[in-house]
């Protein structure tokens, strides 16, 4: 009787959790189904459902809980693929943004990529001195908010005459800290005979990095290559101050600027700005589980 009781218990346990993940699962995933579904909404009937929103009434204004409230619709009336077509060729910008996010994202990740993982190999397997307490520097200033090194960062790309190009942005992006810390808790389990044997047959250093480390840590890589593409693909603060001339600016900086009375071309930029990084994150979900696995860290 007692085992039935627990067995009872253990499932009644599983399926509220079970209710509980769905639900915000759910939460979580309704605003990017929303602006999906909404990006193949005509003007008018976007207009229609979220025109106390968008309403410039100043009745409204001064009492904002005036009992109106947006309709919110997953399933558009008639589908239509004018605010792409909008998006995508009659606003020269949007293009322009896109290919600036791309400038801006693909040095960092090529750069972090080399540089965290050399320095994650000296943090794992070279024996210096004070290894452990610059590895521990590295883990605070990774802790600290992003904001508190954006006024250093500004001052030194100044006084390097860096300030209102991409090198501002891309130099900082590179010398991460978290890419080293990843890099290194993977490496670290690493078996050392295999550089040991290397060492035996005359490699250098630098060969057995590119030879054997690097091979062997290709999860690794391929899991920090797009945690740092997400991070810098929604980058905001760095552009808007080291990047003064606004046709710079990355595409995630453009959304925000999209006229308040077209939220059709809003919700399909923001669809395709969406789309890299779910392609991303679908296609390399595997590497992303097994290399954080393989790292030893733990949500």
């Amino acid at each position: 009787m007692m085992q039935i009781t627990r067995n009872i218990k253990r499932r009644l346990g599983k399926t509220a959790l079970s209710v509980i993940l769905l639900a915000m699962a759910g939460i979580l995933l309704f605003p990017l189904i929303l602006t999906i579904t909404n990006s193949f909404m005509s003007e008018q009937e976007i207009e229609n459902s979220y025109s106390m929103v968008t309403s410039n009434d100043s009745n409204q204004q001064d009492n904002p809980f005036s009992g109106k409230y947006a309709s919110v619709k997953l399933i558009p009336n008639m589908v239509t693929v004018k605010q792409y077509y909008t998006a995508l060729i009659k606003r020269t910008q949007f293009l322009i943004k896109f290919w600036n996010s791309v400038i801006i994202v693909a040095p960092i990740i090529l750069g972090q990529i080399l540089v965290s993982s050399m320095a994650a190999y000296a943090f794992a397997k070279i024996e210096f001195i004070f290894r452990d307490k610059l590895f521990f520097t590295y883990i605070i200033i990774m802790m600290m908010p992003f904001q508190v090194t954006l006024v250093p960062n500004y001052i030194m790309a100044s006084k390097l005459g860096l300030v209102g190009s991409y090198l501002s942005i891309i130099l900082p992006g590179i010398f991460g800290t978290f890419g080293v810390f990843l890099m290194r808790q993977f490496m670290i389990y690493i078996p050392d005979a295999y550089i040991e044997s290397a060492k035996v047959d005359g490699a250098s250093q630098f060969k057995i990095f590119f030879s054997i480390i690097l091979p062997l840590s290709k999860t690794g890589l391929a899991a920090l290559a797009i945690l740092v593409f997400i991070d810098n693909w929604n980058m905001v603060e760095q552009p808007l101050i080291f990047l003064q001339d606004a046709n710079m600016h990355p595409l995630s900086i453009y959304l925000s600027n999209i006229n308040k009375g077209e939220m059709g071309i809003a919700f399909a930029a923001s669809t395709i700005y969406m789309l890299p990084m779910l392609l991303v994150f679908l296609y390399g979900e595997n590497y992303l589980v097994q290399g954080i696995q393989l790292s030893g860290l733990k949500g």
